[in-house]
């Protein structure tokens, strides 16, 4: 499985892995060389073709991770998995490892499929903020995730996207038609988990 971090740079740049020319990779190619092990240990993502290694994550990043964690399977309670930083084949727009993405079922009984879409994901930001707003959001509006989540770190706010539709100035010709900010002090709701709540001061220390 491949696997990647929050990242720690500055404004959203996107190195290809493998250099040599401005290479382009299906997602049966990125699979192919995820087996083979060219890729390594590295924690990378297939976004639009290229493929991105992603630098390691602060301790903030990562308990941030674990918190959203927690509350949302409290929120969804049973018959759904809450996965941390586990691969999304979403082809033909790429591949990614969202900080969380929520799916039904159980991780008991996991299938032998990587997921092909998610209930909930969810991004934890911080220097990463634009592109997560930016490239993210149209990857994940084009592949059908209704409900998209960016917990921004810097301003310390919730923001969830919602309502994917066609937009042609977006990079994966998609985005969302709603955005909501909330401030600690609100509560979420997810799409899924109507019965579940999540306090919005509970994603910042």
């Amino acid at each position: 499985m491949v696997n990647n971090g929050g990242a720690t740079m500055n404004m959203p740049i996107r190195p290809p892995l493998i250099k040599g020319g401005p290479l382009r990779f299906t997602v049966d190619d990125y699979f192919k060389l995820s087996e083979s092990g060219i890729l390594g240990d590295r924690r990378v993502e297939l976004i639009g073709g290229e493929i991105i290694e992603m630098p390691a994550q602060g301790n903030a990043h990562a308990a941030t991770i674990d918190e959203v964690r927690e509350l949302l399977i409290a929120a969804f309670g049973p018959g759904y998995w809450v996965r941390s930083q586990y691969t999304l084949n979403l082809a033909p727009h790429g591949v990614p490892d969202p900080d969380i993405a929520v799916i039904p079922g159980d991780r008991r009984t996991p299938g032998a499929d990587i997921p092909t879409g998610a209930l909930l994901v969810v991004e934890v930001s911080d220097s990463r903020l634009t592109y997560d707003r930016t490239a993210k959001a149209s990857l994940y509006a084009a592949s059908g995730v209704k409900d998209y989540w960016i917990v921004n770190i810097p301003d310390r706010q919730l923001e969830i996207r919602r309502d994917p539709q066609p937009d042609a100035t977006q990079e994966f010709g998609h985005g969302y038609a709603t955005l909501t900010t909330l401030k600690p002090g609100a509560t979420a709701v997810p799409l899924a988990a109507r019965n579940g709540a999540v306090e919005v001061a509970r994603l910042f220390f």
